[in-house]
């Protein structure tokens, strides 16, 4: 007999046979049913179909902790990155496993992840950490459903907010040379310049090295990226996309500003001597160690704002002003996709097509011209 039905005082056991273990001992499926006899009948009947369709899973007992430690562990670490897989178990934490660690993996409905949502939303979170958050989730629950541990990812039906689209934020022409004029002062001034010309990510110009910069043929390359762990600690990773790593011709201007920078980096490090950190960084602190991000955000890149009267930037949009600037000036999308270091052309012209529409407005006035003088 593959299933029975068993009267346990006012309640029925439904049991599956499920074949025996490596030992030869017979394995069952038991679940218990409140109700009626034919509401165990129906239960019963469901899963023995389950069963000769191939789709039948005995629900997991884990709870859902264990499961997520398992999960990051096998699944996710061995092809995340240490940053994205850092922000995994940060969300992970903060926002999920207060919540449901303690139920079952088999247990989580739909609902128990809507409520997670509709509770972020509550607090106030933006649509993007939701979503953010929806695509952890639904990557947990997939490979669940792979290692044949629940049957439907409950991830599924979920209701998200509607996506939010930053309006991109670009310095104008005028603009950069306040910014750049209030920057000369700063200890860090030519790091933002270089920003601005270069187009770098900030984790790329911060972990740039002196022997990335040929000043001979007036290029810097990109080969890695510099990332501070969230517990403390720094390291290396691989540039974010393969197209990523790549050498950007620098303005004269701008090499003529590197090579004091370096001369004068030099004196600081026969001053120092041995309490000088050699890592060789374009970039550094008075001691030779990396920059953090934040502290040049707060300590320098605002202050420059503030001096050059500009409001509502991120260091990040230098590096929008840069592909804005170049669009703006007719420059090819697809030049300006390699300096960015796009994955794809289509990416950059997603991302900056606030600026399309006076390329066209120009194209248009060209072909005019051409066609009818």
């Amino acid at each position: 007999m593959t299933g029975q039905i068993i009267k346990r005082g006012e309640s029925w056991t439904v049991r599956i046979f499920l074949g025996r273990d490596a030992n030869g001992k017979r394995k069952y499926f038991n679940k218990t049913i409140q109700g009626t006899k034919k509401d165990a009948q129906r239960y019963l009947t469901a899963k023995l179909r389950e069963k000769d369709l191939g789709v039948f899973v005995e629900p997991a007992s884990i709870a859902f902790n264990d499961y997520l430690d398992k999960w990051l562990t096998e699944s996710a670490k061995p092809r995340l990155r240490e940053v994205t897989l850092d922000s995994y178990r940060s969300l992970l934490k903060k926002h999920v496993r207060e919540k449901l660690g303690s139920r079952k993996l088999s247990d989580i409905k739909p609902f128990d992840i809507q409520k997670i949502y509709n509770q972020m939303t509550e607090s106030g979170l933006s649509p993007r950490t939701i979503r953010y958050v929806h695509t952890i989730l639904k990557t947990v629950f997939s490979q669940a459903v792979k290692w044949q541990m629940i049957v439907i990812n409950p991830c599924d039906i979920a209701n998200l907010p509607r996506q939010q689209k930053n309006e991109m934020k670009a310095f104008s022409p005028e603009q950069v040379k306040r910014f750049l004029e209030a920057a000369k002062d700063d200890k860090h001034g030519l790091i933002f310049a270089f920003a601005l010309a270069s187009g770098m990510r900030p984790e790329e110009y911060l972990a740039l090295k002196w022997s990335d910069v040929d000043f001979q043929k007036h290029t810097a390359t990109v080969q890695r990226t510099l990332i501070w762990r969230s517990g403390g600690g720094w390291y290396f990773s691989e540039p974010k996309t393969a197209k990523s790593r790549r050498t950007l011709p620098l303005p004269e201007s701008l090499l003529v500003k590197l090579k004091t920078h370096k001369r004068q980096q030099g004196e600081a490090i026969l001053k120092l001597g041995q309490f000088y950190e050699r890592n060789n960084f374009v970039f550094a602190t008075d001691e030779g160690k990396p920059l953090r991000y934040g502290n040049l955000t707060k300590r320098h890149f605002h202050k420059i704002l503030e001096k050059a009267g500009l409001k509502g930037f991120r260091l990040y949009d230098l590096r929008h002003t840069t592909a804005t600037l170049l669009l703006s000036e007719g420059v090819n999308p697809k030049i300006v996709s390699e300096r960015l270091g796009h994955a794809s052309i289509v990416l950059t012209l997603d991302t900056y097509s606030h600026v399309l529409p006076d390329m066209q407005k120009e194209a248009s006035s060209k072909l005019g011209q051409v066609l009818f003088g």
